[in-house]
């Protein structure tokens, strides 16, 4: 019996027009594996094909962390962290998936990596104040291949930005919210409230007049952002060379074994 199986990667509830997803895999501090892309991703799509729902609220599933990234462990054992159907949607079946609909991520808990990666691609951001945010990829040899290196250059002044991919250190949600990088930071706990909250000043309004809204500001024409498309083209390359190398061997196996690094540059 397969994950998915036992237990749903995400979970979708309606609260009234607005869908909840919720990363479903606390035990692994919701890092993400096949499930939870198979479940964000197909509930991301019920959102854009409903018009009845007029705004999308992520969020991760306990109070220790939003999102820890991939999941080391299923990619050991071969497991495809993308939808199978839908490769095209990216990493948690989100980041690569345009909607028309806001999205808000309600971040509760650590979101480094892929869970930095997932807040980036969203339109807005509340977090609590324990939060924190990061791209620490470069520690193990890698780069933030989930629309993280691009985005987060977009999204904060490119010397912040620079700096957090360089060093790979992590910022509080305080920091976050002084740089931009977040809209709202709220009492840990009272994470998703908020992001419900923020979502009702949305869905007041003409839901044909946001979405509209929402594809001329992206430059999104029938779900392509056509300006991201070659970052995709230059990150899955870069990666792809990435992971051939020794050193992208050497800093998760450091990783396990709890020690420093011994990086090659080959």
């Amino acid at each position: 019996m397969t994950d998915a199986a036992v237990s749903p990667g995400a979970l979708a509830e309606r609260r009234g027009n607005i869908l909840v997803i919720t990363i479903n895999r606390p035990e692994a501090r919701n890092a993400v594996n096949a499930s939870v892309s198979i479940g964000v991703g197909d509930a991301l799509q019920t959102a854009q094909d409903d018009p009845e729902i007029r705004a999308v609220v992520l969020t991760g599933a306990g109070d220790k962390s939003f999102c820890a990234g991939a999941d080391l462990k299923a990619i050991s054992r071969g497991e495809n962290l993308f939808h199978p159907d839908h490769p095209e949607w990216g990493f948690a079946g989100y980041v690569g998936h345009f909607i028309d609909k806001p999205t808000i991520a309600a971040v509760n808990g650590t979101a480094l990596g892929g869970g930095t990666e997932l807040a980036l691609a969203s339109d807005l951001v509340v977090a609590g104040e324990g939060a924190k945010f990061g791209l620490p990829e470069v520690k193990r040899g890698l780069i933030a291949g989930a629309g993280g290196v691009f985005r987060i250059v977009e999204q904060l002044p490119r010397k912040v930005a620079l700096e957090l991919i360089y060093t790979g250190e992590p910022i509080t949600s305080a920091d976050a919210l002084r740089w931009g990088l977040i809209n709202e930071v709220v009492a840990d706990g009272t994470e998703l409230d908020a992001a419900l909250a923020l979502a009702e000043r949305i869905t007041c309004n003409a839901p044909l007049a946001v979405q509209a809204s929402k594809r001329v500001s992206y430059g999104a024409v029938d779900g392509v952002v056509a300006a991201d498309e070659p970052f995709w083209k230059q990150t899955f390359g870069e990666f792809s060379t990435l992971l051939k190398t020794e050193d992208a061997q050497e800093g998760p196996l450091a990783f396990a074994q709890k020690r420093e690094p011994v990086w090659k540059a080959k």
